[in-house]
């Protein structure tokens, strides 16, 4: 799934891996937490989702987490959503849906229309004190984002500008879009030494070229990342201070030790027993 690569540097900062994932239809799964999920964690899973066909994404059907936070970016179409906290409504492009699993959560998601849909779905393993807590999700449309120059800040904070979203860890990740022929340059912050970056539209130069699905991981350091866009590009951007805890993986969840994820499943087995109750569980 991943290439090593000779170091190359890109305006200070090394690349030590460079990935297309893995591709099923649809979807390519770039990260997960049995891979490049170890070397960038926070940062365990990361899907791209490409389909000019709705009806060939199909949809996530309803399906369970605990342990994590799942951030889905979504850059062109539009979504319906619900979830086993009781939210349920439509995304649009640009918007972002937030969900902190914690102690167990359902969710899922499906195409609202004919346009063609893109995006990336982001994992990101919780601190002890939270991956078991209650469950919450935020959704939030374009205009509820916040921006520094091309990055939208989607988690964290960048030069000055917060995130809408409330998220304990020391984590930033960026949406940027470029112009073709614009330059870019992210300073990670203070002990921000995990750095990553994704591509979904256009062609940048760093100094090798990146089009859509290309993934690259940066060397442990808080050197600056270059950016050149050859073409108008959308990517994101991930920097965090490291995990400091083992991933302890179930089927859709991860923890930090085998007892939070046995309370995580079970969390997870109640708030299936309650959408089944409701004749919620099973429905598209």
């Amino acid at each position: 799934m991943t290439a090593a690569l000779k170091p190359t540097v890109a305006a200070g900062r090394a690349v030590v891996h460079r990935t297309r994932g893995q591709t099923h239809g649809p979807i390519t799964r770039l990260m997960s937490p049995s891979d490049l999920g170890e070397l960038l964690k926070p940062f365990v899973f990361l899907d791209l989702f490409v389909s000019d066909d709705p009806a060939q994404l199909g949809g996530f059907p309803m399906h369970p987490h605990s342990g994590i936070a799942t951030l889905t970016y979504l850059v062109a179409g539009g979504m319906e959503y619900a979830d086993s906290t009781g939210q349920s409504g439509q995304l649009q492009a640009g918007s972002v849906e937030w969900m902190r699993a914690g102690g167990g959560v359902w969710h899922n998601g499906k195409p609202t229309d004919d346009m063609p849909a893109h995006g990336f779905q982001l994992w990101i393993a919780l601190p002890e004190a939270l991956e078991n807590a209650p469950a919450e999700s935020q959704y939030l449309s374009p205009a509820a984002l916040t921006h520094s120059g091309p990055a939208t800040v989607l988690l964290g904070q960048y030069a000055g500008v917060r995130s809408a979203i409330a998220h304990p860890a020391d984590i930033t990740y960026l949406a940027v879009h470029l112009r073709a022929g614009e330059t870019w340059t992210f300073q990670p912050p203070a002990g921000h030494s995990v750095g990553w970056l994704a591509v979904d539209v256009g062609e940048l130069v760093l100094p090798e070229p990146l089009v859509r699905g290309d993934m690259l991981v940066f060397d442990k350091s808080e050197d600056p990342i270059t950016l050149r866009a050859q073409t108008d590009a959308v990517l994101v951007l991930g920097s965090a201070v490291p995990h400091p805890h083992p991933l302890v993986m179930g089927r859709y969840s991860v923890h930090t030790s085998a007892e939070a994820l046995r309370r995580g499943e079970e969390g997870i087995r109640q708030v299936a027993q309650r959408l089944r109750a409701e004749g919620v569980l099973g429905l598209r």
